[in-house]
């Protein structure tokens, strides 16, 4: 981890947004509403703004390389990828097409974090089969890999027809755009990710973020057995941040609560409750709190798994766009500084 080079980022999933009263604004009002997020996620100082891929009510996500392109046009520095791209559901010469353009819109700031999926609707919107989970994964990072890395591309498989000799315009950058692998807690695709040399992007949700330690090293050490250079690592958690604690605790819990519960119904996760809440506040995976307490939270868990990014998935369901407001300024402005300035002391140290 370099302290000056520390990334800070924010994550949406399309979550639709309230306008501060009992209105929730429309798809369409949440898709603009989210260019102008990205433009003052940018004149905060955050580093990058990325798009999660979701086919659920409440959720305006499902074309991330429009509204990504989109974004980049209303803006000038900050870099824009995904949060989670389903590979599995994707075709990975459609990705790079629609990749290697954004690319080119937005002058080189395009990015990618590629996963698996938890939330599976597009297996059958798009007609694959679950069963083949792992396979279509697999297959497609290997081909979507070797279109970055390589000119022209012969190709065999069982996802897709063959190509032979394929060269794609318009180019990517020579050895493509950044590309995260994300990973829910599979060592395997810790392994995965540090076979083919990508950096890794952990999805912390619940727990303790210090148990991920053990994957941080596995993932070290498969990319020196594979001969890769060393690679980031990131962690992608949910937050809120507000002016005092009292106020970031309430906002999110009012909001956090009811999206949780429905989450525990339909996939037997814990039901929420305050005590819980709590606990995964203080010393979790939910970073939510005043600048300072989060601030000091983030700069903990960089230290204890040497991570070189951190993403806030700011939104949630029906979250005022106020208070989503606030927590992309605070972030950018306030505890991007503490961060890098705590981690700065704490190196100067060792």
């Amino acid at each position: 981890m370099t302290v000056s080079t520390f990334e800070f980022g924010l994550n949406s999933f399309g979550d639709v947004a309230t306008d501060g009263g009992s209105r929730v604004l429309s798809d369409a009002e949440t898709v603009r509403l989210l260019v102008q997020e990205a433009r003052l996620a940018e004149d905060s100082g955050v580093d990058v703004f990325s798009l999660g891929e979701h086919y659920r009510p409440g959720h305006v996500d499902s074309a991330a390389a429009v509204l990504l392109s989109a974004m980049a046009v209303a803006t000038e520095r900050i870099r824009l990828g995904t949060s989670v791209t389903v590979l599995s559901t994707n075709d990975p010469v459609r990705l790079y097409h629609d990749f290697a353009t954004l690319d080119a819109v937005s002058d080189g700031r395009a990015q990618l974090v590629l996963g698996r999926a938890s939330a599976t609707e597009s297996f059958p919107l798009f007609g694959y089969d679950l069963a083949d989970y792992e396979e279509l994964f697999e297959e497609k990072l290997e081909l979507f890999t070797r279109l970055q890395r390589e000119e022209a591309v012969t190709w065999t498989g069982t996802t897709r027809s063959p190509l032979v000799e394929q060269l794609l315009r318009p180019r990517m950058r020579p050895g493509g755009i950044p590309t995260w692998i994300g990973v829910g807690g599979s060592p395997h695709s810790v392994v995965r990710a540090g076979r083919y040399g990508l950096p890794l992007m952990l999805a912390v949700i619940g727990g303790r973020p210090q148990r991920f330690a053990g994957h941080v090293d596995l993932f070290q050490k498969t990319l020196q057995q594979a001969g890769h250079a060393p690679q980031p690592v990131g962690q992608h958690s949910l937050g809120l941040i507000a002016d005092t604690d009292e106020e970031a605790a309430e906002t999110w819990w009012t909001y956090w609560e009811p999206v949780s519960r429905a989450l525990a119904e339909e996939r037997g996760f814990y039901r929420p409750t305050r005590d819980r809440y709590e606990s995964e506040r203080k010393g979790g995976a939910l970073f939510v709190g005043s600048p300072d307490t989060v601030a000091r939270k983030i700069a903990t868990v960089a230290r204890d798994l040497n991570l070189s990014r951190f993403d806030l998935k700011y939104d949630i369901m029906h979250l005022p766009l106020q208070a989503r407001a606030r927590t992309i300024e605070l972030l950018g402005q306030e505890v991007a500084p503490r961060v890098r300035a705590i981690l700065s002391k704490e190196s100067a140290h060792v």
